[in-house]
């Protein structure tokens, strides 16, 4: 690599002919208002939400006020995100049947935990798909966990210690008998009673979590997709522990087998996919490079989140002589992350998929009250500043976009001093 190579990781940006409009907030959540608020005002101009999409190098300090400020609008956002299956209730329901089956006794709480995650009698085993009786409701799973005894003891002693107390119903001993009757775990019996758990949290836990959301749905869909994303992981489940009983690497336990679902599970595969016309589509910057759409709104242009700084423990001195290929260091590759390459192609795409227009946002103050810095990416874009004034009336009580972006919907592509 030649020094004139390495330079070229912090060469200039070739930024695309559209014009890119700048939003200054005072913090984030005053960013993300205006960055929503951008959008409902374009909207309100007659471009369609399916035209605009909103794009963020990270969204994990951004979904919360982004999709608060999309709520404040009536705007449904959809974040295209990986699902963090491990972090959803319908995994964890799979998980605590498990931890329920695995040993020769179990204790109250690992007994009852499966019900508090709204395990219920799937309609394939032969149960009402419209009765009301399950999933058990909350307040019954805590007057069963006061009546019943502590410590461990086999799954057919509970069920005799649930027939003996008079505020557990028969819907508990229901349950005990299902895991009493749950076969060793072989391949084929994991896939069947693990399958089972999770259609039973199809058909009645799913709808709990719908009638419990908001407007947006945003729940319910997560749901919705951790319910998919188990069904797969419960048939890969089945493969992968026929494979490792086979090399020798795991026990027939139950215990194994969900350790096995949880390697499979944080392997976190894929995207979302969302078919809702009316929604409006938050992306991860690096998802953006295949798309084009007219009006992207790019988030989080600071110096901290948009090039994220990098990590290296190297000395800044040696970084920049290794990227200059001076010397000695000329036989060193350098690190794409010291300049910001993955974060710079990542800008370009934001910029290269929008067909008439990006606003860009930023925040200039930490809830401490620390400035925070222009990102340098845009220091290799010709951008047009909106004022402090008009950014105001964009988030205002009576919204108005601002001139440098009405001009654009409007057509003047001259721009607005304003």
């Amino acid at each position: 690599m030649t020094g004139a190579d390495r330079l070229a990781l912090s060469a200039a940006i070739d930024a695309p002919d559209v014009p890119v409009i700048e939003v200054a907030s005072p913090t984030r959540r005053d960013e993300a208002r205006s960055a929503m608020a951008a959008a409902d005002g374009l909207r309100d101009r007659g471009v369609p939400v399916r035209d605009i999409a909103v794009a963020v190098r990270d969204l994990d300090p951004y979904e919360e006020p982004l999709f608060r400020a999309a709520i404040q609008h009536e705007i449904a956002p959809v974040f295209w995100t990986q699902l963090r299956v491990t972090r959803t209730r319908p995994y964890a329901l799979v998980e605590s049947v498990c931890e329920a089956l695995a040993g020769d006794a179990v204790d109250r709480e690992t007994l009852l935990r499966p019900l508090e995650l709204r395990w219920s009698p799937a309609a394939s085993s032969g149960a009402d798909p419209g009765s009301a009786a399950w999933p058990i409701e909350p307040a019954a799973v805590h007057r069963a966990r006061e009546a019943l005894p502590e410590g461990a003891r086999p799954v057919s002693e509970w069920t005799e210690a649930i027939d003996s107390a008079a505020a557990v119903d028969d819907r508990f001993r229901r349950f005990a008998g299902w895991l009493d009757a749950a076969p060793a775990p072989e391949p084929a019996s994991v896939a069947s009673v693990l399958g089972e758990a999770i259609e039973g949290y199809a058909d009645r836990g799913l709808p709990e979590t719908e009638a419990a959301d908001s407007p947006a749905l945003l729940d319910t869909e997560t749901d919705a997709r951790a319910v998919v994303r188990v069904r797969t992981l419960v048939r890969q489940l089945c493969h992968k522990f026929a494979d490792r009983l086979a090399e020798g690497t795991l026990e027939r336990s139950w215990a194994d087998a969900a350790d096995l679902a949880r390697v499979i599970a944080t392997q976190r595969p894929g995207r979302r996919e969302h078919s809702n016309a009316r929604a409006l589509d938050v992306f991860e910057a690096n998802d953006l490079w295949a798309l084009d759409v007219p009006y992207v709104i790019a988030v989080g242009l600071t110096a901290e989140e948009w090039p994220r700084p990098s990590q290296s423990a190297l000395p800044p001195e040696f970084r920049e002589a290794v990227l200059r290929g001076e010397g000695p260091t000329g036989a060193l590759a350098p690190q794409p992350a010291w300049v910001g390459g993955r974060d710079r192609d990542q800008f370009v795409d934001a910029l290269r998929t929008a067909g008439d227009c990006v606003v860009v946002t930023r925040h200039t103050r930490t809830p401490s009250g620390d400035d925070v810095a222009r990102s340098p990416l845009l220091d290799h874009v010709e951008t047009r500043r909106v004022s402090e004034e008009s950014r105001r009336r964009l988030v205002g009580t009576d919204p108005e976009l601002p001139p440098e972006l009405r001009a654009i919907v409007d057509g003047d592509t001259e721009g607005d001093d304003g």
